[in-house]
């Protein structure tokens, strides 16, 4: 069912939302991002006469209940976005009675779903080398289900939002899904306009098709550059990666961050995307320096040949210079990951040089995603946003979507 064309009018609606916002030490939110990217979607129940019950996690509670990350704290933010006053259930379990209360037009926020141990469906107490491992994990696939039905015995129809934690086959994003006909379940505006995104990026590519992919880690990334050796042609690597790569090909990286076990990883990459013929940029030149901090002494010198003592913290101006020429000419860019340590003013040059060259490239008519924590902090950071075409709300979603994996919360809804 398509959201659009539902008519929530006299119904009681269940919406899995990404209200995991970030918390002051005092309870305040500092950021409210996910909660306004929720509203088209909530708006639209209310708006047609339904009653609204929201769901959501926070943080890691790891089914116990803590008060830090109880959702009481954000009712007053949800109300003030959504224009009307928000009720609170305090046990998303044992909440039919505020349900029951609840009138069309009306608005209800569950408790954090994660603090009962149901919600995210993995055995509480006991280890994956344990013999009964295997039997509590059966037994809580059970519990989990159960838990998924009752709440879904709140609600007439069922909208997943939450592309955050799409990624996860948990008990509010995926599981609940059964317990509706294929009528009365569908994607809120936020998750069609991620799928789509990622669709655009990936399934309708306007070439030339360029990724950049960032981040200190190989390991963390290689499947998704694995994936992306096979549609893209230019593959930009940058950030502490950089110095694994240099270190494979026989470099000198001083003390600069390496994945010693990922250099054969490396060098299959590097032989993977000449087979393709895509054209991989790596980092040539760095800004090296004496001390991991943001007034530390620095230097520019080869990417490969780093002085003992010195690490690489971002992209030099020579590479800058490779990255900006294989982003401007690109019709599809994707950038997820930073090209140095950007939390340092100092050390932000590379990444900016990746946004500028985004930007002007949209501007030439290139659709640009933006994906995954960092980058999105980046662009925030530069005051980009308006820049680019699509700023995606899911880091490990976005990631495992365009790894190619199909995604729980979206194949529940589609029948995948």
């Amino acid at each position: 069912m398509n959201i659009d064309q539902f008519n929530f009018a006299g119904k009681k609606a269940i919406v899995r939302v990404d209200f995991n916002v970030p918390l002051d030490e005092n309870g305040n939110v500092t950021d409210d991002t996910r909660i306004r990217g929720a509203l088209p979607t909530l708006k639209k129940v209310l708006s047609d006469g339904g009653a609204l019950i929201m769901m959501s996690h926070m943080g890691k509670p790891k089914g116990k209940v803590k008060k830090e990350l109880s959702l009481s704290q954000i009712v007053k933010n949800v109300s003030e976005a959504l224009g009307v006053e928000v009720k609170f259930a305090p046990d998303c379990a044992n909440a039919g009675a505020e349900v029951a209360a609840l009138k069309p037009g009306e608005a209800l926020l569950l408790e954090n779903l994660r603090f009962y141990p149901e919600e995210e469906g993995k055995p509480v107490g006991i280890d994956k080398e344990d013999p009964k491992y295997d039997e509590a994990k059966k037994e809580m696939k059970e519990r989990q289900k159960e838990f998924a039905k009752k709440l879904a015995s709140y609600a007439d129809c069922y909208v997943m939002d939450a592309f955050g934690t799409a990624h996860r086959r948990h008990a509010s994003t995926a599981v609940i899904a059964d317990y509706f006909d294929a009528d009365h379940k569908m994607l809120g505006y936020l998750m069609e306009k991620e799928v789509t995104a990622v669709d655009n990026v990936l399934g309708n590519i306007k070439r030339p098709f360029t990724a950049i992919m960032g981040g200190s880690k190989v390991s963390t990334k290689i499947g998704i550059i694995e994936n992306l050796l096979g549609k893209v042609d230019n593959l930009i690597l940058c950030g502490g990666m950089t110095y694994t790569f240099a270190k494979a090909q026989g470099g000198k990286i001083g003390k600069s961050i390496c994945e010693d076990d990922k250099l054969d990883v490396a060098l299959d990459v590097i032989k993977k995307a000449k087979e393709n013929g895509v054209n991989l940029v790596l980092g040539t030149d760095c800004i090296a320096a004496d001390d991991f901090s943001n007034d530390a002494h620095t230097q520019v010198c080869p990417a490969n040949d780093i002085p003992d003592g010195w690490e690489g913290l971002d992209a030099g101006p020579e590479t800058r210079k490779a990255f900006a020429a294989a982003i401007k000419g690109a019709k599809t860019i994707l950038w997820n990951g930073p090209a140095g340590v950007f939390e340092f003013d100092n050390f932000t040059g590379g990444s900016r040089a990746i946004a500028d060259a985004i930007a002007e490239a949209t501007a030439n008519g290139a659709f640009s995603l933006i994906g995954g924590g960092d980058s999105v902090a980046c662009i925030n950071k530069f005051g980009m946003a308006d820049k680019v075409s699509y700023i995606s709300t899911g880091g490990g979603a976005l990631l495992e979507a365009i790894e190619g994996k199909v995604l729980p919360g979206v194949a529940a809804i589609k029948g995948e």
